[in-house]
């Protein structure tokens, strides 16, 4: 296969090619046109890849989302991040029994601490979704992520606020999450308070 030719393009829906970046010079390609490459997790805007930007003369233009991740995604994501980590919790507990004989002091030892889990969630999403990847491992493996209103990656700070302000949609009977449901970017009440979306990748 010629390495050269590498993009697709969606024409009429439907994607075409692939074709070399010289090629793309014959097509009509407008700066909203999807547009992939190899390594690409999805299409992108022809203007939103540096070198069409160069080859067509276009420039970036921002666009907010408009695809955002269903409630029943994010669940499941949040689902699997506490899972693997109390994995990790039980693992080094289950540890600590080789020092720990008493069958009440085994429960004690693993009940008292428990809250840490969700302190440790609390850290780790705070960091996760404020990095490059904009995503915990449940939010990649349903490839879902975090961003601000604009779909930029947010701040550590941000991240923490939104993370932290879960409480506001955990206390009135987890409806500030049900919320979600009533509002048209499927926001949580957390990410109304930090001014975040969840979004997903957008489908062709």
């Amino acid at each position: 296969m010629n390495t050269d030719q590498e993009y697709t393009v969606v024409v009429n829906g439907k994607p075409a090619g692939p074709y070399s970046l010289s090629e793309l010079t014959t097509l009509n390609i407008k700066p909203n046109t999807f547009v992939r490459k190899p390594g690409m997790d999805d299409y992108k805007e022809a203007h939103a890849m540096p070198e069409l930007r160069e080859l067509l003369g276009f420039t970036f233009q921002k666009t907010a989302p408009q695809y955002f991740a269903a409630f029943d995604q994010r669940l499941l994501a949040s689902v699997i991040d506490h899972f693997l980590i109390v994995m990790v919790y039980s693992v080094i507990i289950l540890t600590s029994y080789i020092y720990i004989q008493e069958k009440q002091e085994r429960i004690m030892a693993f009940l008292v601490p428990f809250p840490l889990v969700f302190l440790i969630k609390l850290i780790y999403a705070s960091f996760a979704e404020a990095s490059k990847n904009r995503a915990t491992i449940g939010k990649k493996l349903l490839n879902i992520k975090v961003t601000d209103l604009e779909g930029s990656r947010i701040s550590v700070g941000t991240s923490f606020i939104r993370n932290f302000s879960k409480i506001l949609s955990v206390i009135p009977l987890f409806f500030g999450y049900l919320y979600s449901f009533l509002n048209k970017k499927n926001q949580c009440w957390h990410d109304i308070a930090a001014n975040t979306l969840v979004i997903k990748d957008r489908l062709i």
